[in-house]
């Protein structure tokens, strides 16, 4: 048998655009002689598709595109490809709100072949933690009852059909699939919607080598490939031998169709971007996608001559080239006159449009109006913060006139901290850094260095500084940047108990600026525990241990 892996990018809610992209790869699978063409999870509804599933006729149009895209399949081809389907009348169960609201809709991998009628195989384990809340809405495929018969014959193989999380929880004595007998499957087939982390490549080779050990056979995982709002998804299908071994790797961050002879199983390539381009692409693709998919064709931020704007620089042109990329330069009295001239000069190198806005007049006037109104004198932070408000209001005032999305600029380690000015510096649309620690901003920069000075080197060796102030660094208001970034890793993502005098600041003061982030542009995921939808924190509370 010779499958091919269609790592697609779906486009939640468009349908017939899904469709016809699903067409286009089973016809190049089909030239390519494949008896089997499989698509990642919910490949024609596009995910995650949340509250959507409200909307009873959102899922009746994508319902009639599967009736079309199933009389549309050529002949002598299997095609499964990812789907939304209802739940018979009748077996539709309650949710735990109280009994207000049924779950109607299966999360389902559909079999489809010319001429027959389609089997649907529905997901089993609906994940409920991080990102995830498909309970919220997906029907278990156990509703039906207590197991469903997941292997199906295909070109005269037994193959055991599962979707994404249906593989992870092998060690679950909750989960169904472990009563399949292990001996009666012949290929394992995993439909995936899997986000990108910087440590998830690890956790599913140890996922793949659970499962072709448990059922002694090949395994072929499809995986989702692109953005949808802030999360990320890497794709890098893979066909796994019966041994565990990965033979053939589709590439990370783009579409990609592979073609596996399941009989001689040759591995032909794999995926060779080292970890940085990987995170690279990773944002890359962040931008893009949440552009393209929203509708956006230009992207602008404020360039400030210091690091993280110059690396939202650099991504913002990978993304969407130089044309649809403006920088915005903000000086004020405190700016040091080297700043202006290395963002102009980084604008230059990457051939963007750059624009400057004075901001003192406009200090000058509010400070005045403000001092008037409250006899407040002395300099301090309230006039640091107003400059960054007006910063930001004429970072929006410039969206609105050239319908151009900001990006916000900050970090994680500064988000942790709460060293951002609210409607000040963490306006936008989109925050492509907001998941990196400052050793991450670094890195970046200096790769995108690696061959020639895109980044002036001042930028990446000067010390941070919001200029707000005369002579300001961010080490005023911040521990070194090695210790702040240790201490988030600990007591953010790791959610361990502070060890040294940094990490107990950084949990109080995480604790004091929880409301800055529910306020924050929506997050590019890139760890394992992220700011934004899958951190659920409250702001008033005094658990603060």
């Amino acid at each position: 048998m010779l499958i091919g892996l269609a790592q697609i990018n779906s486009t939640l809610g468009d349908f017939s655009g899904n469709r016809e992209k699903i067409l286009a790869f089973v016809k190049r699978a089909k030239d390519r002689r494949c008896d089997l063409v499989v698509f990642p999870e919910l490949s024609l509804f596009g995910y995650q598709p949340m509250d959507l599933l409200e909307r009873d006729t959102v899922v009746e149009a994508q319902l009639k595109e599967l009736k079309t895209l199933a009389s549309r399949l050529p002949r002598g081809i299997t095609a499964i490809i990812g789907c939304v389907t209802r739940v018979p009348t009748g077996k539709a169960p309650r949710s735990s709100n109280h009994g207000l609201a049924t779950k109607h809709y299966f999360n389902s991998a559909a079999i489809l072949e010319k001429g027959k009628a389609p089997r649907f195989i529905h997901k089993t384990l609906l994940p409920n933690y991080d990102v995830f809340d498909e309970v919220r809405h997906f029907a278990s495929a156990t509703a039906l009852s207590k197991s469903q018969n997941n292997v199906v014959r295909i070109n005269g193989l037994r193959v055991f059909v599962t979707i994404c999380e249906d593989i992870w929880e092998w060690g679950s004595a909750k989960n169904p699939l472990r009563a399949v007998p292990t001996k009666g499957v012949d290929l394992v087939v995993n439909l995936s919607g899997s986000p990108f982390t910087k440590e998830k490549l690890k956790q599913r080779k140890k996922i793949w080598a659970e499962t072709t050990k448990r059922f002694r056979a090949p395994l072929c995982y499809v995986n989702l490939v692109g953005a949808q709002d802030e999360i990320l998804y890497d794709g890098r299908s893979t066909m796994v031998n019966a041994k565990g071994v990965p033979q053939m790797e589709a590439v990370a961050f783009d579409e990609d169709l592979v073609v596996f002879d399941l009989e001689r199983e040759n591995p032909t390539r794999s995926e060779r971007g080292t970890e940085v381009e990987i995170l690279r692409r990773a944002l890359v693709t962040g931008i893009r996608d949440f552009a393209r998919k929203t509708g956006i064709d230009k992207v602008h931020f404020g360039l400030s001559g210091g690091i993280d704007s110059a690396l939202v620089a650099c991504l913002a042109v990978d993304a969407l080239g130089p044309k649809a990329v403006t920088a915005v330069t903000l000086p004020s009295r405190f700016n040091d006159p080297r700043s202006r001239e290395l963002a102009e000069q980084l604008a230059k190198n990457l051939g963007i449009r750059s624009i400057n806005m004075e901001i003192w007049p406009a200090y000058e006037v509010l400070k005045e109006t403000f001092a008037k109104a409250t006899g407040a004198s002395e300099f301090g932070l309230v006039d640091e913060n107003m400059q960054a408000r007006i910063r930001g209001l004429l970072l929006m005032a410039f969206s609105n006139k050239e319908n151009s999305m900001l990006l916000s600029t900050g970090n994680k380690s500064e988000y942790a901290a709460g060293y951002s000015t609210l409607y000040g510096d963490q306006c936008g649309g989109l925050a492509p850094l907001g998941d990196l620690l400052k050793s991450d901003v670094y890195r970046l920069s200096r790769y995108y260095n690696q061959d020639t000075e895109l980044i002036p080197n001042w930028i990446i060796e000067r010390p941070p500084s919001a200029e707000l102030r005369p002579g300001q660094t961010d080490q005023d208001s911040l521990p070194p940047y090695d210790e702040l970034d240790e201490a988030v890793t600990n007591v953010i993502e790791k959610r361990r108990k502070p060890k040294n005098s940094v990490e107990e600041w950084l949990l109080g003061a995480s604790y004091k600026s929880e409301f800055k982030r529910w306020q924050a542009p929506p997050i590019l995921k890139v760890s394992d525990h992220a700011f934004g939808r899958g951190r659920r924190l409250p702001i008033a509370h005094r658990g603060r241990f």
